[in-house]
């Protein structure tokens, strides 16, 4: 193979540099119009290696003068002693994207690419957006072409209207629904931001639901038990419970028993926020009940930054030692700093980094040990 173990630069290894430069740079190229120099040497021979290997070294010539490229590969004079006058290739100067991208065997992608960003510029000029689609050029190549007719739709509507309020299932853009939003949303909020400097979509959310079951059949709105309502539904009833349970665990949220006076909501990790928003959860008793780790300890932390009165249930140092058996890794610690924190729960947190940021998580545990320590918990609420 003609390059291969020598120092000049075969076709085919021109070709390889040619198409990593046009992967490093197509968007950029993209936007300006297609405006590309790619200039690298090919390292002819010289002669004492032109005579130690000359069938390569003709072979070499030979398949530069048949690559079709004309001016693009510059030829040069070598006037050697022994060989005499040789024309050989010394370099390639590829002009214009298209250039290298059909060198390259990515012809097809610059047209698409290229056609693309035109199209893009068009109907919404301006830098910023010029900016987005050189960041998002590979994403935008990758679109079939009616996931690309839909997105310049989608755009145009969402410009004309952006703050609509709509759902994703309302959007009157055919073929739009809410999958080809989640498949596509990171792409249209950059160039949709790019286009109207809005960091939203202004389109409608869903209400959040939190899983909440009444253990006492005397706060149950209407005989409901087990539901899933949102923040603003929860937030106007009319009940005053003696312990709102806030477990993370879903299993455990299912699994509780009637207890008197209590409530169970699923805390739902980070989106403890949402407790800040449902009074009788703010300002009532909560016992919380996390995973033994540095982010159960955390969500701890802001449920007490939150709510009135907050204790814990599992998440001591007896419990964690009963279950060293059960320990794993934590894989991405929390290493924030939590104010709120009791004594006794620093202390376990301590523990846990202490043995290498070990977890335990709350399913773990056995069910038997954890509801005798929920209903005591209920009862020291109850009579506190």
């Amino acid at each position: 193979m003609p390059g291969a173990g020598r120092p000049w630069v075969s076709v085919e290894q021109a070709r390889t540099t040619a198409a990593g430069k046009y992967e490093r740079a197509f968007g950029e190229w993209a936007v300006v119009g297609g405006g590309a120099v790619v200039d690298f040497p090919l390292h002819p021979p010289t002669e004492q290696a032109a005579l130690a290997g000359q069938e390569e070294a003709i072979a070499w010539v030979r398949s530069w003068r048949e690559v079709g490229l004309g001016d693009a590969v510059v030829w040069g004079t070598r006037r050697w002693a022994s060989l005499g006058a040789q024309q050989v290739p010394e370099r390639l100067r590829l002009n214009g994207a298209g250039e290298v991208a059909r060198f390259a065997r990515k012809a097809q992608h610059w047209l698409r690419i290229s056609a693309r960003a035109e199209a893009l510029l068009a109907a919404f000029p301006s830098d910023a957006l010029a900016d987005a689609v050189r960041r998002s050029a590979r994403r935008i190549a990758e679109l079939d072409d009616a996931d690309f007719n839909r997105l310049l739709q989608v755009l145009r509507w969402l410009e004309e209207n952006p703050q609509s309020g709509l759902y994703i299932r309302q959007l009157p853009v055919r073929g739009v629904d809410t999958k080809w939003v989640s498949a596509h949303r990171g792409l249209v909020e950059k160039l949709f931001a790019s286009v109207t400097g809005h960091d939203s979509l202004g389109l409608g959310a869903p209400p959040v639901l939190v899983r909440v079951r009444f253990l006492d059949p005397a706060l149950s709105p209407g005989g409901l038990v087990d539901i899933s309502a949102s923040v603003e539904e929860l937030a106007a009833l009319q009940i005053r419970p003696r312990t709102v349970f806030v477990f993370e665990n879903l299993e455990s949220v299912i699994a509780m028993p009637p207890v008197p006076g209590a409530v169970v909501l699923h805390g739902s990790g980070y989106a403890v926020d949402r407790l800040d928003r449902i009074p009788w959860a703010r300002d009532g008793r909560v016992i919380y009940w996390g995973d033994l780790d540095s982010h159960g300890f955390a969500i701890l932390n802001r449920v007490r930054s939150l709510c009135t009165d907050v204790s814990t249930v599992l998440m001591d140092l007896e419990t964690l030692k009963a279950y060293r058996d059960l320990w794993v890794e934590e894989p991405v610690p929390s290493t924030g700093v939590f104010s709120h924190l009791l004594p006794a729960e620093e202390q376990v947190l301590e523990e846990l980094r202490k043995r290498g940021n070990v977890r335990l998580e709350q399913e773990r545990i056995e069910w038997r040990y954890a509801l005798e320590r929920l209903l005591a918990s209920a009862e020291i609420a109850a009579t506190g």
